[in-house]
């Protein structure tokens, strides 16, 4: 396996996008050079990116301390690109660090990464596919294709504040018991409910996910008494 590192670091300027909800996106991430700062960026439907410069522009749906960074690995985008028959550059799935060398779906939700000399982030929940993101890639189905593969990539909250560039290093630092990866909170989340359960005690998860998981949990109990 090669060595796991930063390919390259994205960050989105606002775009119209008819599909988006409010007319207009950040989804279009773009390489930089860098080094970049990273820092928590405040609390959902206050902070926006933790990646300085990077736009987000529905605050209600996407970024806050949860979502400040969100990663995917370069090798998955070659799946999609050998599928889809197209070229599909770095930051073009609107992720912040395009990876190699390491299984970014794989990760485990409370999973912590070093990346570079100074930053320290951890992976707290998978990306959901949207209109938005459909829209922007512009594939028929996109929605229901992105959620059959399984392939989400990682959202992290930053433990460490510090920079990025491309050729940066990512170090695993730690990895939580309980063996729940990104891969499967995402099939729980979408195409296998019955996986919810082993969610439920997995204390990285974004406080809007767990409440999401108890509601479902409460709803199922309910139709079985």
């Amino acid at each position: 396996m090669s060595m796991a590192k930063v390919l390259s670091v994205n960050i989105g300027t606002k775009r119209e996008l008819r599909e988006a909800d409010l007319g207009v996106t950040g989804i279009d991430k773009r390489p930089v050079d860098g080094p970049v700062a990273v820092a928590a960026p405040g609390p959902r439907g206050v902070g926006a990116s933790g990646v300085a410069g990077d736009v987000i522009c529905d605050l209600r749906h996407h970024g806050g301390d949860d979502q400040a960074v969100y990663a995917y690995a370069r090798e998955d985008l070659d799946v999609w690109a050998a599928e889809l028959g197209r070229e599909l550059p770095p930051g073009v799935f609107g992720e912040n660090l395009t990876t190699t060398g390491v299984d970014v779906t794989g990760a485990l939700i409370g999973e912590r990464w070093r990346v570079g000399s100074s930053l320290v982030l951890e992976a707290t929940s998978p990306r959901m596919p949207c209109r938005t993101f459909a829209g922007w890639l512009g594939e028929r189905g996109w929605v229901k294709t992105f959620t059959q593969r399984a392939l989400p990539g990682a959202y992290f909250r930053v433990l460490e504040p510090g920079s990025v560039q491309a050729g940066d290093a990512v170090t695993v630092l730690s990895r939580p018991e309980h063996g729940v990866t990104i891969g499967i909170a995402f099939r729980a989340f979408t195409t296998e409910p019955a996986l919810l359960p082993d969610l439920a005690t997995v204390e990285a998860l974004p406080e809007y996910d767990k409440r999401k998981i108890r509601r479902a949990l409460e709803r199922r109990g309910a139709s079985a008494g």
